[in-house]
């Protein structure tokens, strides 16, 4: 029983490696941006594609490596992922030509799908009920960890050894996951006999790709501008054509029947709206700190309270959470996040640094308190053979509402910041920060939301086996 149990945690520790990779992947380019401007001589909108390539297709195809590792295996999928996001970064680092880099973006996004979509299910496999809220926290404290170092590292990569080392830095780390994979993750003994649905896996991309890059350029394109709304027919059109088609299908690639499931339906509704209020947050913050007369680094170190308050608390509210269940957690965690969105409205631009930081960390105690929780009550309340299509679910809700966030809390910040500033009476700064206000009260609004979908979830568990 202690050989099973000790083997239980290599196995999350070899998960842990695969998730620090894509979010130290993700806060370094940010900081990358402007030395790519340079390097590669090409305009901003140009290199903005090296962000938006990635997004958009580890968004779009996680979906179908969750239905891939229900049928194929958890453990192949997700080294098939590691050899992929490994290769890919090699490769980015390499790149001669702003082309080159954004393939190799876009591979990277394959393999970072497939690891995002089979993480949680893995865990979900192979821990007891009674750990899994601890071992999803364990892993939530990895993702944190990559959000926390990631501008700082990049930062210090792209000064002293220069931009292809944000990429190169994945290989060392990869290959060392995929050895530690390869021994610790156990082999499923035999392939589900189920069929890939491939009309759904096309209708399914091509749902959330043309949402998403809608989401993301319609207010540069103009929400209503052709392009646009050609954006909201596909869409809408895949949408129906995907309902329809997975309605029918024996093997379908979402089975919406999951969607029956409270604990499920209300956790990754919970999941969208959570994440929607944190992109706002963590959108809009480094405008302040900038407008406030901050350097990039000190605003970059400032931030960090935040993931730094999500890497302490994830974990201990995993564990709590198997003794007490995840509604209560998670409610208290969205209200918490709510609360600590209306202390960042309260700022002004002559706020003392201390004032910040403690807001930020009060948001972050919000949102570790609320995700470990949540996640561990969705992935508890599926059927074991569902588990990875469940995982990728979830995962894609967060990406969605990552890209949501940034887009209200820019849409809103954007528009009365230019109406104030319209105003009598209403001077630059003034504008400025009574239209961040709004934005920060727009992100409470949504985690207030969050609170309600978790706390009518339900509190009695399908067990996952």
């Amino acid at each position: 029983m202690e050989k099973e149990q000790r083997h239980r945690w290599l196995i999350l520790i070899a998960v842990m490696l695969g998730s620090i990779m894509a979010p130290i992947d993700g806060s370094i380019m940010n900081i990358a941006m402007p030395t790519l401007v340079k390097v590669f001589h090409a305009p901003m909108e140009t290199v903005s594609w090296v962000s938006m390539a990635y997004l958009l297709v580890v968004s779009s195809t996680l979906l179908m490596f969750g239905r891939l590792g229900d049928i194929a295996g958890y453990k192949s999928i997700y080294q098939a992922g590691l050899l992929i996001f490994t290769a890919a970064s090699a490769l980015c680092g390499f790149s001669h030509t702003i082309a080159v880099l954004i393939a190799g973006r876009v591979l990277q996004a394959i393999g970072g799908g497939m690891l995002l979509s089979m993480t949680p299910a893995i865990l979900t496999a192979v821990f007891p009920p009674t750990e899994r809220g601890r071992a999803l926290g364990m892993n939530a404290m990895s993702v944190a960890i990559g959000l926390a170092i990631g501008p700082s590292l990049g930062g210090f990569l792209v000064s002293t050894l220069g931009w292809e080392y944000i990429f190169f830095i994945n290989v060392p780390i990869g290959i060392a996951a995929l050895i530690w994979a390869q021994i610790a993750i156990p082999k499923r003994s035999s392939r589900r006999d189920e069929r890939f649905d491939a009309i759904g896996a096309v209708l399914a991309f091509c749902l959330l790709f043309s949402l998403l890059l809608y989401i993301n350029r319609g207010s540069e394109w103009g929400w209503t501008s052709p392009i646009g709304l050609l954006m909201l027919i596909i869409t809408a059109c895949s949408l129906i054509a995907f309902i329809m088609t997975e309605s029918h299908r024996p093997e379908p690639m979402l089975d919406l029947s999951l969607f029956r499931i409270r604990l499920f339906t209300a956790g990754t509704v919970s999941t969208l709206l959570n994440f929607s209020a944190q992109y706002i947050m963590t959108f809009l913050t480094p405008f302040y700190l900038t407008q406030k007369g901050m350097s990039a680094s000190a605003a970059g170190a400032l931030m960090t309270a935040f993931p730094a308050c999500m890497l302490i608390m994830a974990p201990l509210s995993g564990a709590l959470s198997d003794r007490m269940g995840a509604r209560g957690l998670s409610t208290l965690g969205a209200a918490i996040s709510a609360l600590g969105l209306f202390l960042m409205s309260t700022l002004t631009l002559s706020s003392p640094v201390w004032q910040i930081a403690l807001n930020l960390a009060v948001f972050g105690v919000g949102n570790g308190l609320f995700q470990s929780p949540n996640n561990s009550s969705v992935m508890g309340s599926v059927p074991r053979e569902r588990l990875g299509v469940a995982s990728s679910f979830l995962a894609t809700m967060r990406n969605v509402g990552m890209v949501m966030g940034i887009a209200i809390g820019g849409a809103v910040f954007t528009s009365l910041r230019y109406h104030f500033a319209g105003l009598a009476g209403f001077d630059e700064n003034s504008a400025f920060m009574y239209a961040l206000r709004i934005a920060y009260l727009t992100g409470m609004g949504i985690d207030i939301l969050c609170a309600v979908a978790s706390a009518v979830r339900g509190s009695h568990e399908a067990p996952s086996d």
